[in-house]
């Protein structure tokens, strides 16, 4: 049975007092929730404060991006092992915005995804497919081969730690969402490939998060959808309202 993780990726908005201050309400708002993981990634400057905020919470801590060498002169990289030193456990890899913005390779992103396994840290892969490659009929083209470079070099036993985020780029801060059935589709799609690399187990354990656009109007569909194991989500987690609803979806499924 795989326990849903819902995580908020807070991007480059917040800074110590706001990030601190929506932390302990968002303690103080899932309190009582026990069925589903809840993950928090802040910028790396608010990292050690938030951490203290939600320490002997249920509320996990995550970072946003890292570097492949353990350490040296890579002028403002952050290492694992400074991101395990502030309590993180995950680490969002592979996001669109550092694909896209940022030019960051399959190369590169694989590199971070085996180091973050080999350090301690659990690896949210992100993948998912641009506007017109979706138009292109290519989606799942796109999304196999992210998986199949991203992942090179993972073993069955390393792919325990990691979680598969899909996220279409399109859907990313423009409020379109792509519908639970379409999310699913290639989800589903996600899990098969999976299971083509590491085997069914592996692929029946691996959690596959959605993220695009998730809202508190949208949490409820997509989360029963039998492929989607949480959310991956942006600006709704930035506000304790909309994100304690979006962590406290009715589980249907």
């Amino acid at each position: 049975m795989r326990k849903p993780l819902i995580a908020g990726n807070w991007k480059m908005y917040l800074d110590r007092k706001s990030g601190v201050e929506l932390a302990k309400r968002l303690v103080v708002e899932t309190a009582g929730v026990v069925d589903r993981d809840v993950l928090i990634c802040p910028g790396f400057p608010l990292l050690s404060d938030v951490g203290n905020a939600i320490e002997g919470s249920r509320i996990m801590l995550g970072a946003q991006n890292m570097y492949f060498e353990k350490e040296g002169a890579f002028t403002g990289e952050v290492s694992a092992g400074m991101l395990l030193s502030v309590g993180c456990k995950f680490v969002i890899l592979g996001h669109s915005e550092r694909r896209h913005v940022f030019h960051e390779t399959n190369e590169e992103i694989n590199k971070k995804v085996v180091f973050a396994i080999q350090s301690g840290l659990k690896p949210i892969l992100c993948v998912g497919e641009l506007l017109e490659e979706r138009e292109r009929g290519n989606t799942k083209g796109v999304v196999e081969e992210q998986l199949t470079r991203d992942l090179k070099g993972v073993s069955e036993r390393g792919m325990k730690s990691v979680v598969i985020a899909y996220e279409p780029v399109w859907a990313i801060g423009t409020g379109k969402t792509a519908t639970p059935e379409d999310a699913d589709d290639v989800q589903g799609f996600i899990r098969n490939a999976i299971s083509d690399l590491y085997g069914d187990e592996t692929a029946r354990s691996t959690l596959i998060l959605y993220g695009g656009s998730v809202k508190p109007e949208n949490i409820d569909g997509l989360m029963g959808m039998e492929n989607i194991d949480g959310v991956l989500v942006g600006g709704a987690s930035l506000k304790a309202e909309s994100f304690s609803r979006i962590i406290k979806y009715n589980l249907s499924k």
